[in-house]
């Protein structure tokens, strides 16, 4: 990675958003209907490279099972209102109403208060795999070991261990022992994906650890105050092209693929497409799916950290609803921001630029615009 000096001898690395580059076309194009998007992730095929973010504003047992009648896979949050909550419908439509400000963060902390129950993470599973034949959810490293037992008794498919930064070991209070990544994932039979993260040396701790597939970009989302809070922020083109370059390393080193998945930030088709030209197998959508009619949060929408007990990290707000979840994934779009048809959008660059297959897509040529840093 490039680096500068800011300043006596404190030197920072130089990086580059999404927005700072651009895909060129080559030579030869192809139709955008022979363009093959699916994606086989661990034991699974996937017709969209596509996951629902485990956020409450845009995943539900109901939005989950939609998005993998869609081709993509759903998160469920087991920390979340599903997991709090017998029936949240009225707490989430009371959240729908709330308007942004101090009052309202500590509304989402009232409501965050409220304890997770283990029977409820059974039964959220439970009714996944009885209801879509397929059981994904997501943990904070903090609440790994307390919960998973009751996800993986209940029949989870596929973990996702998810924070603004996770390392390969999570050392905890309470005098608790820390969480070994490593030998977690050793110990159960599922696939397990980990993140976020934004730098090549830890995702590549993490691969080693045997996560199927590292998320990349933490809490680089529109509605992340990390920065802000924390003064951590994540370049997610060049933190994407570090992860992946980390991958084919991690490949040559051990024989063994593990899938990068760029999370936070992509709101339109342009910037999945980008995200996958950098390197991402896959992205992971949390303020495009809260845009669609079905999403839990009824056009509001809010981050991980908005409630937390101590430092809210996650701003509060509203987004325009656009469609139904179909018609923002693969259109027909009336609009012409990118916003709807992502999945189409991504169709198109692909035969633009003349590549058949989202792995050969890693190859596209990239260009720096000039408003670039």
């Amino acid at each position: 990675m490039l680096e500068t000096t800011i300043g006596g001898a404190r030197r920072a690395s130089i990086g580059y958003s999404l927005e700072d580059i651009a895909l060129v076309p080559s030579r030869r194009t192809r139709d955008a209907s022979l363009v093959d998007v699916s994606w086989r992730f661990d034991a699974y095929d996937f017709d969209i490279p596509v996951l629902g973010a485990p956020l409450d504003a845009v995943t539900s047992p109901s939005t989950a099972g939609l998005l993998t009648r869609l081709g993509g896979l759903g998160v469920l949050n087991l920390e979340g209102l599903w997991t709090r909550y017998q029936d949240p419908e009225d707490v989430l439509a009371e959240i729908s109403q709330l308007t942004p400000g101090p009052g309202t963060t500590e509304r989402l902390q009232a409501i965050y208060a409220e304890p997770v129950k283990e029977d409820l993470i059974g039964q959220r599973v439970a009714g996944l795999k009885a209801d879509h034949g397929f059981a994904a959810g997501s943990l904070t490293p903090q609440k790994v070991e307390r919960w998973h037992h009751a996800a993986l008794e209940a029949g989870l498919d596929l973990l996702v261990v998810h924070g603004v930064a996770v390392t390969a070991q999570h050392v905890g209070t309470d005098d608790a022992d820390p969480l070994d990544l490593k030998s977690f994932t050793k110990r159960y039979d599922i696939p397990v994906v980990l993140g976020g993260v934004s730098s090549a040396k830890t995702a590549i701790h993490l691969m080693r650890t045997g996560a199927v597939g590292v998320l990349v970009g933490g809490d680089a989302s529109s509605v992340s105050t990390t920065h802000q809070a924390l003064g951590i922020e994540v370049p997610m083109a060049t933190a994407i092209a570090e992860v992946a370059a980390a991958r084919s390393r991690y490949l040559e080193e051990s024989g063994r693929y593990v899938h990068v998945i760029a999370a936070g930030g992509i709101r339109t088709g342009g910037d999945m497409a980008k995200a996958i030209a950098c390197g991402a197998d896959a992205v992971m959508l949390g303020r495009a799916l809260a845009a669609t009619t079905e999403a839990p949060g009824r056009g509001a929408y809010w981050g991980l950290s908005a409630a937390h007990h101590e430092l809210p990290r996650g701003s509060f707000g509203h987004v325009e609803v656009l469609g139904s979840t179909e018609v923002v994934l693969n259109g027909p779009a009336h609009r012409d921001d990118g916003q709807v048809n992502l999945v189409g959008g991504l169709r198109r660059a692909m035969g633009i630029t003349g590549y058949e297959t989202r792995s050969r897509f890693h190859e596209v040529e990239l260009t720096l615009r000039s408003r670039a840093r």
